[in-house]
C-alpha cells in the first residue's frame, strides 16, 4: 500500500456493494488531499470484489483496501484503522459509516476544527445538537440512538455523542498507547474509547450533524449487540468508580 497524502477516512463494510461507489466518489468530489481506506469483512454480497475494482479505477494510492477472513466486529476494524494510521504515519484518521448515514460534506467542518495553536485532537460528529439530527428515521432507531445517549451521559459522565462512528482523531496529537486501553471489538467500542479518550484529558470536541436515512441495505445492529453494549457499559462503570487506574495511559 502507498501513502499518498496525510489523511485518512476509514471505512468498515459489510455487505455494502450498493454503497460504496457512491462514498467514494462523494469523499472524491471534496478535493481534500485524503487516502480512503475500507476495511471489509469478507462481505458475501461481494462488496470486497467490487472494492478491489474501484481501487484498480481510482488507483492504490488513493483507496486502500484491507480484506479480513469473516465478519470481525465494527469495533476491531475500527481499531484496525487506528494501528494502521500509526503505522503510515498518518497525521488525522476520520472514520465514518459506509451506508450514506454521514455525509462526507461534514468533514471539512471537522477538519476546521484541528487548525491552530488551541485545535481539538478528536472531533465527534453528533445526531443530540440539532433537534432534527435523525429526521426520517424510524421510531426504533431514535429511541436506541436517545436511550444510548442518556446511558452513556449517566453511567460513563460522557457529554459527547459516544456511540456513534463519525469522527476525527489527531493521530499526530493522540498518544497510541492511549487506544491500547480498548478492549472492546464490536459496538461498544465507541463509546468505550471515547470515554478512555475522555478520562486521558484528550482534547474532545462535537459538531453537529444531521443522519440521513440509510440510502441502501439495513441496519447490522442486533438485540444481542444492545445487551451486550449495555453489560460493557456497566463493567466500563465500576472500572471508572473502583480500578480507574486501569483506563489511565
Amino acid at each position: 500500500m502507498v501513502k499518498k497524502n496525510n489523511i485518512l477516512v476509514m471505512i468498515p463494510t459489510y455487505n455494502e456493494i450498493d454503497n460504496v461507489a457512491d462514498i467514494t466518489r462523494n469523499l472524491l468530489d471534496l478535493n481534500i488531499p485524503i487516502d480512503i481506506l475500507f476495511i471489509d469483512d469478507n462481505s458475501p454480497d461481494g462488496t470486497g470484489y467490487k472494492l478491489e475494482n474501484i481501487k484498480g479505477m481510482q488507483g492504490q494510492s488513493i483507496v486502500h483496501v484491507i480484506h479480513r477472513s469473516s465478519k470481525l466486529g465494527v469495533g476491531g476494524a475500527h481499531m484496525l484503522a487506528i494501528t494502521y494510521a500509526y503505522a503510515e504515519k498518518y497525521t488525522i484518521l476520520i472514520t465514518m459509516d459506509c451506508d450514506g448515514t454521514h455525509d462526507p460534506k461534514d468533514i471539512p467542518i471537522m477538519l476546521e476544527y484541528t487548525k491552530g495553536k488551541w485545535g481539538h485532537d478528536v472531533v465527534v460528529g453528533s445526531r443530540h445538537i440539532m433537534g432534527d439530527s435523525l429526521y426520517g428515521w424510524s421510531l426504533w432507531r431514535k429511541i436506541i440512538t436517545n436511550v444510548g445517549h442518556i446511558l452513556t451521559e449517566f453511567l460513563l459522565k460522557m457529554p459527547y455523542d459516544a456511540t456513534g462512528a463519525f469522527r476525527l482523531y489527531r493521530i499526530d496529537k493522540i498518544p497510541p498507547h492511549t487506544f491500547y486501553k480498548i478492549k472492546s471489538e464490536d459496538y461498544s467500542f465507541f463509546f468505550e474509547s471515547l470515554t478512555i479518550l475522555h478520562i486521558n484529558h484528550i482534547n474532545i470536541v462535537e459538531i453537529p450533524i444531521k443522519l440521513a436515512v440509510r440510502s441502501a441495505g439495513h441496519s447490522k445492529l442486533k438485540m444481542f449487540d444492545i445487551i451486550k453494549s449495555l453489560c460493557v457499559m456497566i463493567k466500563l462503570r465500576y472500572k471508572m468508580e473502583f480500578d480507574r487506574w486501569s483506563l489511565i495511559a
